[in-house]
Parts: structure tokens; sequence; C-alpha cells
């Protein structure tokens, strides 16, 4: 089974990319989706989370994501030591399907992490597919978003590598700025290549 790792910066369209591979039958791991997963109540990140702000729970024992942001976004020891402990939860989640994906008989499956670069994980998979588009647009895509602000875009863009050094590292990069369906065409000529890649 081909593993590719999926990756983008903020605002480029990749969770949309994502959506067009499992519309035609392409097994794709949601890392933040996981992570969401995690966070509620009884899950073991929020256990993790508890032990090191027990005041982000909210009352049914998730974690407030609101309140774990604002207490994280100045605090970057605190970042790091929260990621240090659910990154191996997520992985350990990321394990799982591409085990149930193998056992399927995926001949592909598609790990939709958006820090798969900045954690290394792009050493790890077969091939790496960069969703990308121009800045301009890519700023006014999340600054659309409810609640984005430039300060707030500008410290997300901060915890990634530039569009430009992801490109640099993929193996397939898909222009997200020609609409849906030139999308859906390139998604459609990756899973072809990576597919024919497969049978050499």
């Amino acid at each position: 089974m081909i593993v590719v790792g999926l990756t983008g910066s903020i605002g480029m369209g990749k969770s949309t990319t994502a959506q067009m591979f499992r519309e035609l039958g392409v097994p794709v791991f949601d890392a933040d989706a996981a992570v969401h997963a995690l966070y509620a109540p009884g899950a073991a990140g929020a256990a993790a989370v508890a032990v090191h702000l027990p005041d982000v729970l909210a009352p049914d024992g998730a974690v407030d994501r609101t309140a774990l942001a604002a207490r994280v976004k100045d605090d970057p020891s605190l970042l790091a030591r929260l990621e240090a402990a659910i990154h191996p939860l997520v992985r350990a989640a990321q394990g799982e399907f591409l085990d149930q994906a193998a056992q399927s008989g995926a001949p592909l499956a598609i790990l939709d992490v958006p820090l798969l670069i900045e954690t290394g994980q792009h050493r790890l998979v077969d091939a790496v597919i960069v969703v990308s588009a121009p800045a301009a647009i890519q700023r006014g895509r999340v600054l659309a978003r409810p609640g984005m602000t430039p300060a707030k875009f500008d410290q997300l863009l901060a915890r990634q590598i530039s569009d430009a050094a992801k490109r640099t590292l993929a193996d397939f990069v898909i222009d997200s700025s020609r609409g849906l369906d030139s999308a859906r065409a390139q998604v459609a000529a990756i899973l072809a290549a990576l597919k024919a890649r497969d049978k050499n």
C-alpha cells in the first residue's frame, strides 16, 4: 500500500482536497479530526492536557479549544509540552488507520496532516502532496473565517514553514486557486500517477 502525505499551509484548500480523494474512494486520515476526538470527554488527549492545564477543561471533561488556544498563544514552551503529549496519541491513531486501510486491501492511503513537514513525517511516507495557492488568495480565504484577525493569521503562519519551502519537498503540487473543477482534475491525475507508480 502506498502511503501519501497531504499537507499545505493554512487557507490553501487542503481539507477540500482531502475530501476530493475520499470521493474517489481513497481512505484519508484526518489529523485534525483525530485531535478533536482525543479532546473529547474522557479521551486520552483530554487527560494529557489536564496534566498541564486542568483549567481548560469544560464541565463535561472535554478540552475547551478556545481556552487552550488562549493559554498557549504566548507560551511556546507550554505549546511544545502539550504537543509532546498529544502527538504520540495522534500517531497511534494514524497507525491504527493505516493498519485498517492495509487490511481492507486499499492500494493507497492518505495522511492529511497540517504539520506533516514541520514534524518530519514527510520522511516516513512514500509521496508528498502539497496544496498551494498564491499568498494573496490564501490571506483572503483565511481572513474571511469567523474570528480570524491579521495578527492571528500571522501567528499561525509563523508555526508553519513557508509555502515555497513546502513545494520544494513535494512530489506533487495541487494549485487550488483555479477553482474546484481544476482541483478535482489535478487530484484525479495524481491518483492515476500514484497507481501507475505502484504497478511499476
